[in-house]
């Protein structure tokens, strides 16, 4: 991963390539890459959509070796959706192929001149960069599908929906599986539509020929491997939990808490939660055909995802995760699988964040233009997005969006972006990272969760503010740095419970890249990262008062706890003192 792609789109006579050196991003990986880059590059008032954005696609500064779990891509730019800097991040085998081609970035930057359509092909031989309207509102799948007839069984995809294509604000990035299906995406922040915003249909990666990047200190890092390897097998939640269940075994533990947001966010527990839990979702998967464990990327050992089959035994999506179960499930009051996967079809297909559209789903809900429950109308709502109908672009632009349009006063969002499956009342700590994350609401940036309500990393009672500011702010920085490098995020239960399973982490990067880091050069490197994204939202406008949860957290009590959110405004602005 010696250069960076840049792609002007905006160049005379269509768009154009260029390979550059690092330079001053020599070293850099994933989140670290791409929020330097956009830090740096990107000036922190233009518009999202306008010549002066940038789109970055990183692999982490392990992606493409064989270390275990380092498959995740990082999508960088100013948001359309928060207006402030994202990061989005996601599975699939783009980070991989992309890493073994060599490159750390590739940059998309300009703007188009007209609308033609284009699609973009790397491989050992080079880049080419191809017009083909025949591609203009394709769903995800179909794309997928017509790639394949031209360019074989070999290649990787990262490509948009029409979601992408109208440029609404819940649009992703879908990235192919290990099969070739557009099942992962980097879902949040409205990545999708800066990616419609360059004219850029799909990015087609072709690793063929290329070698898996080779460490500089061989012993030391399979020896690292072997131990980091070890570690995730023999933690619960990583070695038993999360293979067995996937994501969603989490649905009945947060019910049981009293943290499962039902009924947009009026209460905790939701009475059809065992209908639509991990258990009941990995049984009925594999009596239909489909599998309750699979990897999303090459090198994957926790393989928290699946195979869903509808009725008749035919493939529908991939295993709808936690989040996607909850936002178009619990949170809309539907209790039907099949509905939820055909929902999640849908996203992946028209290319929209399932946590933002069943966040807004909600809203819509409680605004009146469907009851809570009604499946049908869910299903019909996720169409008309995908169809560009004028109540489609309005819900496709996010809960925040519908809310306004619709007169809601109860919309779960801040910076303008939806809260996934948390209810910040009765789970504090993550009620602090959704309020003060850079990235908007946005529970991966420091999942808190794990400590509040697993008891991994220790215990701090979910119920009360106390402890809550320093729980958030070290999980923020270590996340930052785990997002660097080309990590599943999951890794972080060993590595917060087993200190040998972090120091493996380490040992990792520094038998990988001839280093001698420490965990104080982890811990600095998160917090370089959280600053430079933090001096871009404060160049945007963002202030303190932004970091803040809707008033209704703090004066509406959840059931069955009867709590509200009680971190102060002032103990919020300790978040970041370091």
């Amino acid at each position: 991963m010696d250069k960076i792609l840049r792609i002007d789109v905006g160049s005379q006579g269509g768009p154009k390539a260029v390979e550059t050196g690092l330079g001053d991003y020599e070293g850099l990986g994933g989140r670290a890459m791409t929020s330097g880059i956009i830090s740096k590059e990107v000036p922190p008032l233009c518009h999202p959509l306008g010549a002066d954005n940038k789109l970055v696609i990183a692999p982490g500064m392990l992606s493409g070796s064989a270390a275990a779990m380092s498959g995740r891509l990082s999508v960088g730019c100013k948001s359309p959706l928060t207006g402030g800097i994202k990061e989005s991040n996601s599975g699939g085998q783009g980070a991989q192929v992309l890493a073994r081609l060599g490159y750390a970035a590739i940059v998309l930057e300009g703007k188009p001149s007209n609308d033609t359509l284009y699609k973009v092909v790397i491989n050992h031989d080079g880049v080419k960069i191809e017009a083909d309207n025949s591609l203009k509102m394709l769903g995800n799948y179909d794309l997928v599908d017509k790639i394949k007839d031209t360019y074989g069984e070999k290649f990787c995809s990262i490509s948009i929906g029409p979601a992408g294509e109208m440029k609404l604000s819940a649009a992703t990035i879908a990235i192919t599986d290990m099969e070739q299906r557009p099942t992962r995406h980097a879902g949040r922040g409205g990545v999708g539509a800066v990616m419609g915003s360059k004219g850029i249909k799909a990015i087609i990666l072709d690793d063929t020929g290329c070698k898996m990047r080779k460490p500089k200190d061989p012993e030391a890092f399979k020896a690292a491997n072997k131990e980091f390897v070890a570690g995730i097998k023999k933690h619960p939640v990583s070695g038993e939990g999360l293979p067995a269940f996937g994501t969603n075994v989490l649905t009945n533990v947060l019910n049981e808490a009293g943290g499962y947001p039902t009924r947009n966010f009026s209460s905790g527990q939701f009475e059809g939660a065992g209908k639509i839990s991990g258990e009941t979702l990995a049984e009925l998967e594999t009596s239909r055909g489909g599998k309750a464990t699979h990897g999303c990327h090459t090198g994957c050992i926790i393989k928290c995802s699946g195979t869903f089959h509808d009725k008749d035994g035919n493939y529908l999506t991939k295993q709808p995760e936690y989040e996607t179960i909850w936002a178009h499930g619990g949170n809309c009051c539907i209790d039907d699988l099949d509905a939820i996967a055909m929902l999640d079809r849908l996203d992946d297909d028209f290319g929209i964040d399932t946590i933002e559209m069943g966040a807004t789903i909600g809203v819509a809900m409680e605004a009146g233009l469907a009851e809570f429950g009604d499946a049908e109308a869910a299903i019909n709502f996720v169409k008309q997005v995908g169809e560009g109908t004028p109540l489609g672009r309005i819900l496709g632009n996010g809960a925040e969006v519908t809310g306004k349009v619709f007169g809601v006063e109860r919309i779960p969002v801040v910076k303008g972006q939806a809260m996934p499956a948390y209810d910040p009342r009765a789970v504090q700590g993550i009620g602090v990272t959704y309020a003060t994350t850079t990235q908007g609401a946005d529970h991966t940036a420091g999942y808190a969760v794990a400590t509040n309500i697993l008891g991994v990393g220790g215990n701090v009672d979910a119920l009360k503010p106390e402890g809550q500011i320093e729980l958030s702010r070290n999980l923020q920085i270590a996340t930052a740095a785990i997002d660097a490098t080309g990590m599943c995020l999951f890794i972080a239960f060993p590595i917060l419970d087993q200190p040998e399973t972090f120091q493996a982490l380490v040992d990792l990067l520094n038998g990988f890249h001839g280093l001698s880091l420490t965990a104080d050069d982890v811990s600095a490197l998160g917090k370089s990262i959280l600053t430079k994204e933090r001096e871009f939202n404060a160049g945007a406008g963002f202030t303190s008062k932004h970091d803040r949860l809707p008033e209704y957290f703090k004066n509406e009590k959840l059931a069955p706890h009867g709590v509200t959110f009680t971190v102060s405004d002032e103990e919020l602005d300790q978040v970041f003192n370091w």
